[in-house]
């Protein structure tokens, strides 16, 4: 029993001899296939990898250059909104006030003329309490009058409707403001309408 065991290991000791002897004949007779061809591979598929990786290194650049124009302009595009954002929600009352300065007017010729009447007191200061809170209103929204009378004139600020020679103020001075000017958180909604000295 052991002395059949003893043989049967070299017998695999010498299947595995030529199986190696084998896979070696097989191994020469590719080298020999290749030396017939030539050392060299050929250049022709190297060329044409060369340029496929050419042009998929092209295409990632451009590909790379379109991500950042487009995060670029979208940057941009984000900025742009969020500052109209803003100042949409500072502005969202221009047009309601620029409607109610008309109103503001009459009662400041209401308040005018009311002056003159002693006999409407209470009249003319329900009209003046009105008035007050009405422009208190105005003002938290961010309405302010201009102050234009003694100051240079303006085109940006005043609309110039005379001119007038006198003797108190200089040249290019406005002189008197026919109609009030107002400013919206620093923006102009309406120039006063002045009279300039000359």
């Amino acid at each position: 029993m052991s002395s059949t065991k003893e043989t049967k290991e070299p017998l695999n000791m010498d299947e595995h001899q030529e199986e190696m002897l084998e896979s070696s004949e097989t191994g020469s007779e590719a080298n020999e296939a290749v030396s017939e061809h030539g050392d060299q591979p050929s250049a022709e598929p190297i060329d044409e990898s060369n340029a496929a990786i050419a042009e998929l290194q092209r295409l990632a650049d451009d590909n790379h250059s379109r991500y950042l124009r487009a995060q670029a302009d979208f940057d941009n595009f984000r900025r742009r909104t969020l500052k109209e954002k803003e100042e949409l929600a500072q502005y969202a009352s221009l047009k309601l006030i620029t409607q109610l300065l008309p109103v503001m007017d009459n009662f400041e010729r209401a308040l005018q003329t009311g002056g003159e009447v002693a006999e409407n007191g209470s009249f003319s200061k329900g009209v003046d309490m009105i008035y007050r809170q009405l422009f208190q209103v105005l003002e938290a929204e961010g309405l302010k009058p201009m102050d234009a009378v003694g100051q240079p004139f303006d085109p940006e600020l005043h609309q110039a409707v005379m001119q007038v020679e006198s003797d108190e103020y200089d040249e290019g001075i406005v002189v008197e403001a026919i109609q009030t000017g107002y400013l919206l958180k620093d923006k102009v909604i309406r120039p006063a309408m002045v009279k300039v000295s000359g």
